[in-house]
């Protein structure tokens, strides 16, 4: 009652604060946000229940009602939901010079590095109080699905185990990169990094041609597609100046040996591919830079 007797007015609904509540899917959904963004900045075991309620603004309760099996049921769901979105970041259109894709891949891979720093160092090096087979199978799967887009990308419809093991390798060193890159306070600058990165992946597919015929016939369909700017015309101009002078390892050829390779030809198949026949596919690239080359700029 107010002094003059009467009840004060029920406030409007316009007066009211606005309030909707959540549905079990939008509140689940708010609660792993809430989570990746806190393991992300911070190891697994160095965030609580308690972490997560305050940064979705619920209470512990809720969070159990939702996650009955604690931290380890919700920190599995988020790993689950970065692992999907890690998948994504190798997802990339079949155009293009085949360094260019990489490119576009490896930047987004980067990014998703870059935003989520700790937690990515934690959920990689492995250790991690709330690590399970589980968390363990669901990184590998992200590994593997990697792999599989790199492979899509060469165009081997069965690759060979000396072609697999090549793509996982390179796998390998990129998450290797990666955490040495946060752990060097992210130098190189990332886009000289994702460069380096593009490098390797030529390095290891020419070098695993020389003695593989089927990495040599797609590395061959790749190097067709690359322009004399492209990252591997760039790469020819920075390391032909640097092997011209191992010239001495290459023998010279006789003619005894032109004359035995000319009378195998007849009624018999080509050897196997070598790292010079994959280099000869690259001929369109530019010539490495003289010395004269140099003085002019």
């Amino acid at each position: 009652m107010n002094g003059s007797g009467t009840a004060p007015a029920a406030p409007t609904p316009s007066a009211r604060p606005a309030y909707r509540r959540l549905s079990v899917e939008e509140r689940r959904t708010q609660l792993i946000a809430a989570a990746l963004v806190l393991f992300a900045h911070h190891a697994p075991e160095d965030v609580s229940l308690d972490d997560v309620a305050s940064a979705a603004k619920v209470s512990r309760p809720l969070v159990y009602r939702y996650f009955p099996g604690g931290k380890p049921q919700l920190y599995e769901t988020a790993l689950r939901s970065a692992a999907d979105d890690l998948e994504l970041c190798f997802a990339e259109p079949q155009t293009g010079p085949l360094t260019g894709r990489l490119a576009a891949a490896l930047d987004r891979y980067l990014a998703f590095v870059d935003e989520h720093d700790a937690g990515f160092s934690a959920l990689l090096q492995g250790g991690s109080v709330a690590e399970t087979s589980r968390t363990g199978a669901i990184v590998d799967g992200v590994r593997r699905a990697a792999a599989a887009q790199i492979l899509k990308h060469l165009q081997v419809p069965e690759p060979g185990p000396r072609l697999r093991m090549m793509v996982r390798t390179w796998i390998t060193a990129v998450e290797a990169a990666s955490l040495i890159w946060l752990d060097e306070d992210k130098q190189p600058p990332v886009h000289e990094l994702r460069d380096w990165l593009v490098d390797h992946f030529v390095a290891l597919l020419t070098a695993t041609a020389a003695s593989d015929p089927q990495t040599a016939g797609a590395a061959r369909a790749a190097l067709a597609l690359e322009g004399t700017d492209g990252p591997v015309g760039r790469l020819a101009r920075q390391v032909l100046p640097v092997v011209s002078d191992a010239g001495h390892l290459l023998p010279a050829a006789t003619s005894s040996d032109i004359s035995s390779d000319t009378s195998s030809d007849a009624g018999h198949p080509p050897p196997p591919a070598t790292s010079s026949d994959t280099s000869s596919d690259a001929a369109h690239l530019p010539p490495p830079a003289t010395s004269s080359d140099e003085a002019r700029v």
